[in-house]
């Protein structure tokens, strides 16, 4: 029957003597397999135990005999439960049935479970009279107008209980002894069809459940405080809403999120597929100005933007975000991560919880421990392949396990590249086997190092191989901050787990002696470095404290790498915010730098195109950049950042120009990129900011060219506080963008770091070193031409001296050197000294940090 109506069935048989463990993991199989739309347990009675029924699905259910269906069934509510077929059946031939349904009287023999509880409301709802009988009431049962036979086993109903007339419907194996004239009439068939129109309704909801789903968000009262509290204060006086409400909100499926807690969970990738056919929504970057070193609030801004769109637009919105890393959190005062001073938990509920800046869900361990894999197998390989001739390395690289020697996938691979097509390890000459064992890698070509995500200034240069077991191998090398590995710039490109898959392969960790790349598909690693990220890959849902979403995900350098959070978790977020909806996502540092970066490395690796810029500015950093004595972080701001600058055209025209002038490159970097007159600016407010202050800065950036320009006030108010800038963004996302690249991917290298340093800095032209031209040359002979650019340089100035404030002019921007992330898909140039490795302060922010062993609240991180 199923097969006459399109659908497939699967039986399983159980041993009749298989426990109720064993049934309810069979069941649990079948609940998580997305291709079983409909389960039926046609189990002996003393199998079916509440237990077991309740593992089942509710929306696999389609006999309808778990407790919440039946509870659906008795409440009347049928959108998402199922009729029990067999009731269902009983309730079909009573209406084939000459006698009116309403005020029937009908006598149910048997059934004292869920068929029965559904089966006699079905027909109280109808209007029908239920009698329940033993067979003991005979004058009881000469009342009804039809009988249901609902017992398993053998009944017999003497005829003389029953009237003339009277309809009998046998659910089980009922006997009759004699006709007397009875309708007598059986369920089986028509059980069967009811039970497959469930499947197909059950199907039908699955399809429908597919779809694209409406936000349903519910927004976080907030009651802003004067003075406002400490940050740590205003996070636990606020309760998040469990994630899998947030989840269910914002139009993800049970089976999209991984939970890690009751606040955080991974999303599965598997939501871009579903949605692929669901329009995008708007795509909003927040980049800034030249920052002061204590950071000017981007990380604030999004967030504040996101909860104004959310809860107060009521326009579904999404925040994007770096993780930071945990190395500054015990390290420098006041500098956390991507999180300065000034960040409120007004603005990130993330920091509700405090793992935002510890663990989070592990993904910087996960890159570490990756990381540090890679730097191990290419120690291990240079060891192995100096101490044994090609016979030996072959033998142990191709072993024989159980007398069969044969080569892994990725060993495969290497063969191909190599040019070589045999597959058996037997077949291939002396030369080919030397070709295939010998990596030859240039000790003093490697350019892998190890991370750790702690600041430890003593790793900058360290010595390894000094055990006697290493026999001499000794060479320098040093450790990174783990958010420097090339595996994070990876995960905040890749665009699946494929592709993340394929960049981990083509890594080049170094040179062989002859000037070949070396990758980390040689090196046989590939395929562990993906199983190590193949949770990293799913971005962390999270939410602010006014309950907007967030996605947490990846966190690059802006200076070695492209410093943006992952394409991923962007288009996602696209996808769920829906057509009408905003993703607001950060380019870290400067404009210069991370807006950059963001333009012509994200963009080219996701295909995705902003439509609104926000630049955020700050009265503090413009009185920098104007002539204001250097800030540092946890040090108190000098007078001039506090006190208001008085006749500020007449006493500081040169300050003011310079000022201006920051505010103007800006602009003019976003007009040189082609994102045409849509670019608000935001003047982030501080309480030390005045209003003679913030009117002056907004009516200089409307006259550089800006869309809009509006002060925020996100850090007391919340949401409130950026609900000018929200309606500002709204209507910028209304117009058409125009989107345009700096440069071709086939402009040669020079030519690319010349545009930049030009027409983004500022710079009359560059300065190649001659190591610097050599690796030119070299990337171009091996293919890497085509690849974007990726300046590494100081976020403090647009020049490449930190020193120089303002817009500087008349400079030559020198490179001295240049490297390559080719599983990223960038070139960095050098511009001047880049430190990887922070260091520990005297006094690091691990002093204030402790843990409270009996609540386990933690104090010091805020």
């Amino acid at each position: 029957m199923a097969g006459k109506i399109g659908l497939n069935v699967t039986q399983i048989c159980l041993p009749r003597e298989c426990t109720e463990d064993e049934i309810i993991e069979e069941v649990l199989k079948l609940n998580e397999d997305p291709r079983v739309h409909g389960v039926y347990l046609h189990l002996p009675p003393a199998s079916l135990t509440s237990r077991v029924l309740n593992t089942l699905r509710p929306e696999k259910d389609v006999d309808g005999v778990s407790d919440l269906n039946v509870g659906r069934l008795v409440r009347g509510d049928m959108n998402q439960g199922f009729i029990p077929p067999l009731a269902n059946a009983v309730m079909e031939l009573l209406a084939r049935h000459d006698t009116p349904m309403e005020g029937r009287i009908v006598l149910v023999v048997g059934g004292e479970g869920p068929l029965g509880v559904a089966l006699q409301c079905l027909m109280q709802r109808r209007g029908m009279v239920v009698l329940h009988s033993r067979r003991s009431s005979e004058v009881l049962q000469k009342q009804a107008n039809a009988v249901v036979l609902l017992a398993a086993g053998h009944m017999d109903v003497p005829p003389t209980w029953l009237k003339p007339g009277t309809a009998v419907i046998h659910c089980g194996s009922a006997l009759m002894t004699e006709d007397h004239g009875m309708e007598m009439s059986g369920v089986g068939p028509l059980t069967a069809a009811l039970r497959m129109q469930n499947v197909v309704q059950s199907s039908s909801r699955w399809a429908q459940g597919q779809q694209y789903r409406p936000w349903t968000l519910r927004s976080l009262k907030l009651q802003p405080l004067s003075p406002v509290p400490s940050d740590i204060e205003i996070s636990r006086a606020q309760t998040p809403k469990p994630v899998d409400q947030l989840a269910q909100e914002i139009g993800l499926l049970q089976e999209e999120t991984e939970a890690y807690g009751r606040t955080k969970a991974k999303v599965r990738l598997s939501l871009l597929d579903r949605l692929r056919e669901q329009p995008d929504g708007k795509y909003v970057l927040v980049a800034g100005i030249t920052p002061t070193p204590l950071g000017e609030g981007k990380s604030t801004v999004v967030i504040g933007l996101v909860q104004a769109l959310s809860a107060h637009l009521k326009l579904n919105s999404f925040a994007c975000l770096r993780q930071p890393s945990q190395g500054p959190t015990f390290g420098v005062k006041g500098q956390r991560g991507q999180i300065s001073t000034h960040i409120s938990m007004l603005e990130i509920s993330m920091l509700i919880n405090e793992s935002f800046n510890l663990h989070l869900t592990g993904d910087i361990h996960a890159i570490t421990a990756a990381n540090n894999l890679v730097a191990a197998a290419i120690d291990a390989r240079m060891l192995h392949e100096a101490t044994q001739k090609d016979k030996a390395l072959y033998s142990r690289l191709v072993p024989s396990v159980n007398g069969v020697r044969r080569f892994s996938p990725i060993q495969i691979s290497r063969l191909r590249r190599l040019g070589i097509s045999e597959i058996d390890p037997s077949a291939l000459t002396p030369q080919e086997v030397s070709s295939f064992v010998r990596l030859d890698l240039d000790p003093a070509k490697v350019t892998w190092q190890r991370v750790v995500d702690t600041n430890d200034r003593f790793l900058r240069k360290i010595t390894v191989g000094q055990a006697s077991t290493e026999k001499g191998h000794v060479r320098e090398t040093q450790f990174d901050i783990a958010v420097a590995s090339e595996i994070m710039a990876i995960l905040a490109l890749a665009d699946g787990l494929g592709d993340m898959k394929t960049r981990l392969g083509r890594m080049v960790v170094g040179s062989s002696r002859s000037g070949q790349p070396v990758t980390a598909e040689d090196l046989g690693v590939s395929g562990a470095l993906a199983v190590l990220m193949k949770d990293a890959i799913k971005p962390t849902l999270m939410q602010t404290l006014e309950g907007s979403p967030v996605f947490v995900h990846a966190g690059p350098f802006a200076n070695i790498a492209h410093g943006n959070s992952s394409v991923l978790a962007d288009k996602l977020a696209l996808k769920l915010v829906g057509e009408d909806g905003f993703v607001v996502t950060e380019a870290g540092f400067g404009a210069d730098i991370g807006m950059e970066k963001f333009f012509n490395i994200k963009c080219r690796a996701s295909g995705l195109r902003p439509n609104v810029v926000v630049l955020v500015a700050t009265v503090r950093a413009l009185k920098m950049h104007g002539g204001g004595p250097n800030v540092s972080a946890g040090s108190p701001l000098p007078r001039e950042y506090i006190d208001e600058v008085r006749h500020w055209r007449e006493s500081t025209l040169h300050g003011l120009k310079q000022s201006s002038t920051t505010i103007c490159v800006v602009r003019g970097n976003v007009s040189l990129l082609r994102v045409d007159s849509l670019v608000p600016q935001v003047l982030k407010k501080y309480q030390t900011d005045t209003q003679a202050e913030i009117d002056l800065v907004c009516q200089m950036a409307k006259e550089s060219g800006a869309s809009d320009a509006v002060p925020c006030h996100h850090w007391a108010r919340g949401g409130r506080g950026s609900v000018e800038l929200a309606q500002a963004v709204k209507q910028a996302g209304s117009q058409p963008s125009h989107f345009q690249f700096l440069y071709s991917q086939e402009t040669p290298i020079v030519e690319k770091i010349r545009m930049i340093a030009q027409k983004v800095y500022g710079a009359d032209d560059i300065e190649l070193s001659p190591e610097a031209q050599a690796k030119i040359d070299y990337y171009n002979q091996q293919g890497y031409g085509k690849l974007p650019i990726c300046m590494a340089k100081t976020h403090l100035s647009l020049s490449h001296l930190p020193e120089k404030k303002g817009a500087p002019t008349g400079f030559t921007l020198p490179i001295r050197d240049i490297r390559a992330s080719i599983g990223a898909g960038f070139i960095y140039p050098l511009v001047g000294t880049m430190s990887t490795m922070p260091g520990l302060p005297t006094r690091p922010c691990f002093y204030d940090i402790d843990l409270d062993p009996v609540t386990e609240e933690i104090t010091g991180l805020f």
